[in-house]
């Protein structure tokens, strides 16, 4: 069957010929193409249980990932995914269904599937209806974890539509003088669309001051976090990343970060019907209750005010960031890698999730 890219997702052997030669790496890497890591999550993904067009969305997130160097995104959820399709917590034949109660509002039901797949079949829609009232509302709700906020609001950018999204998370962070987690990182993101069809910026953040993946590789690397990541369970600051777990992280920019945090907390959980952060369970684990999580897309037609005057203030400001030597606008100008070095621990549990 074919997967995006025109890619053959069949009963082969996976085949790492390319490698390119002109290159050297470290015995414990690895170089794999952007072609071959969505072609095996894929095959995984069906492998485990998911219906073949939702593995292919799911693959083509997992491929922008890898070749943005985003690794948390990545490869790093495959086995979880694989894991959770076996277990049930999440449906990988789940048919989203999308309706629109108002003219301007898109809304999906991911019924416990995938976000990637839900996103994909309530798009269309919402690009429609922003054109048809210069702004659009695209809420999905009780969807799986959509791991990379970015990937989605970046569609809609090269739809020609600026593009902001919430989500949350599982509770990690607490509120400023305090200890006890109320908000996930709930990230942000904006992708505002150039006049080619391209994306002129973007960025994806967390509201919180790291996203919780970099705390948990560095505890299971034994490895120290930098200071103003995270407080311990009496809430007191701490560079331990195991203490870093046992308490919880902080927002970015203290009071400012927590309101970005909770406006996107009430946009994705309370806005969809979703579940909140505080009652979000974990997302890696195999066994437990669904995800469950909500996203939030605004998408609105740049021109609808000023018409060809957006383009001309966008590029006013494009020229005064990147007439500074070393500046430029975040996502500007994203320069994908293809092949991918990978961890030869990594590529090989990718080899087995595919049998």
């Amino acid at each position: 069957m074919a997967g995006a890219h025109g890619i053959h997702i069949g009963p082969k052997s996976i085949d790492n010929a390319a490698n390119k030669p002109n290159r050297t790496y470290p015995m414990n890497k690895i170089a794999i193409s952007l072609d071959q890591i969505e072609e095996s999550t894929c095959r995984a993904l069906v492998a485990h249980g998911a219906a073949p067009w939702v593995a292919a969305e799911v693959a083509k997130a997992v491929r922008e990932a890898e070749a943005q160097g985003n690794i948390i995104c990545g490869l790093y959820y495959l086995e979880s995914y694989c894991t959770q399709l076996k277990s049930g917590r999440v449906d990988g034949n789940a048919e989203p269904v999308v309706t629109r109660p108002k003219p301007a509002a898109i809304h999906v039901d991911a019924r416990f599937g995938f976000a990637q797949a839900a996103f994909h079949r309530g798009l269309p829609d919402a690009v429609t209806a922003a054109r048809e009232n210069g702004v659009a509302t695209l809420a999905i709700s009780h969807a799986h974890t959509c791991t990379s906020l970015g990937y989605f609001t970046r569609q809609i950018g090269t739809q020609g539509l600026i593009a902001i999204g919430v989500t949350n998370a599982p509770a990690c962070v607490s509120p400023p003088g305090g200890s006890r987690a109320v908000l996930g990182t709930n990230p942000i993101a904006m992708a505002v669309p150039d006049e080619e069809g391209g994306v002129a910026f973007q960025f994806d953040q967390s509201t919180s001051a790291i996203a919780i993946g970099k705390i948990r590789m560095a505890a299971a690397a034994g490895e120290s976090i930098p200071p103003g990541w995270a407080v311990d369970e009496h809430g007191q600051p701490t560079q331990d990343a195991k203490a870093a777990l046992r308490g919880s992280l902080v927002s970015a920019g203290g009071y400012k970060g927590f309101g970005f945090g909770l406006m996107a907390e009430v946009l994705a959980s309370a806005f969809t019907g979703s579940v909140s952060s505080i009652d979000a369970p974990p997302l890696k684990t195999a066994e437990g209750s669904p995800h469950n999580l909500g996203q939030t897309y605004l998408l609105i037609e740049p021109t609808v005010f000023c018409g060809d005057a957006f383009w001309q203030n966008l590029g006013q400001l494009e020229n005064a960031v990147s007439a500074q030597p070393g500046a430029r606008l975040p996502g500007s100008s994203p320069a994908d890698q293809d092949p991918v070095e990978l961890e030869n621990e990594l590529w090989q549990l990718v080899c087995t999730l595919t049998a």
